[in-house]
């Protein structure tokens, strides 16, 4: 069937529009890879202070770790904010937070600002810092480390069920849920969670420049208020922000013109755009964990190893 003139000059019209949306979207594209891949190095060119917040469970976290690698290289980047609000997590991921803090450290000012809690291994990463501010209430404190897991070997009994193992050694994958802890094995156990407490320890005593002896006293685990931690010697003063910026410019000479700007790691799903996708799912998520209990308690369950984490008791 013949096409008219109108028809014919109808299509090639929508053709073109068609064609303009297509090379406009993959310039948007062009525009948003790009933005991100920049992400934290042209966004803030100018001379500035960087705030970093450490948030919820703490793990071994590489995007992280080289951020503050790329904070330290950055010549704009003056002074470095740690705004911490975290119960701890993992004794490693704690570690490995500390070492790399310290390595910028090297290069420029590091302040910690505590939020409502920075206990435990949230804690260590205060410890990092070369100055620690806190809120008057702040929970702080938690020095310890904890091994933990649930036994069930009372219930396998009632329910007539036994495990199984062959091991080559007595105390290859001991404690288990599944059998009584032989003394051996918590003995063990205990000589592990000592070790790593005498790291913990240790940064104390070196970091607060307290005696070996108080420290210990104070490190027997109890949490502290910000008010309770200036007066033992954890944490130097009170305040927020604000005064971690009054010390910035005392101690260090920094202008008090610098803008403070928030960077970020840069996450896999970053470089897709993918960002409103994660919210949502970490959004579902946490209203999920919260409808099943103490979300701090969920995640928890998924912590492997030492953990250095506050926790208040359910009860």
């Amino acid at each position: 069937m013949p096409i008219d003139a109108d028809a014919l000059a109808d299509r090639r019209h929508l053709k073109r529009r068609l064609t303009l949306w297509r090379y406009a979207a993959v310039g948007a594209l062009g525009v948003a890879l790009l933005a991100l891949s920049f992400q934290n190095t042209t966004t803030f060119h100018s001379a500035q202070i960087a705030r970093v917040e450490i948030t919820g469970i703490i793990t071994e976290d590489r995007a992280l770790h080289e951020l503050f690698a790329d904070l330290q290289e950055d010549k704009a980047v003056k002074a470095v904010i740690l705004a911490i609000n975290s119960p701890g997590g993992t004794t490693t991921g704690s570690e490995a937070l500390y070492s790399s803090v310290r390595e910028l450290a090297a290069d420029k000012p590091v302040v910690a600002v505590l939020g409502t809690v920075a206990a435990s291994g949230g804690y260590i990463a205060a410890l990092s810092a070369d100055h620690v501010v806190a809120r008057g209430n702040t929970l702080t404190g938690s020095i310890g480390v904890l091994f933990q897991w649930t036994q069930l070997s009372g219930l396998m009994e009632k329910l007539g069920l036994e495990s199984q193992s062959v091991k080559s050694a007595p105390l290859k994958a001991e404690p288990n849920p599944f059998s009584t802890p032989s003394p051996e094995a918590l003995a063990a156990t205990r000589d592990l969670v000592a070790s790593s407490y005498d790291w913990f320890l240790g940064l104390v005593v070196e970091r607060r420049k307290l005696d070996p002896k108080v420290a210990r006293k104070l490190g027997d685990g109890r949490v502290y208020t910000g008010f309770q931690a200036v007066q033992n010697g954890l944490v130097d003063e009170i305040g927020g922000e604000a005064e971690a910026i009054a010390w910035l410019e005392d101690t260090r000479k920094l202008s008090p013109d610098l803008p403070v700007n928030t960077w970020e790691p840069k996450r896999p799903a970053d470089q897709f755009g993918l960002l409103g996708a994660r919210a949502f799912g970490e959004g579902v998520a946490g209203g999920l964990a919260g409808l099943a209990g103490k979300t701090l308690q969920t995640k928890t369950l998924t912590l492997d190893g030492l953990t250095s984490v506050w926790q208040a008791d359910a009860q």
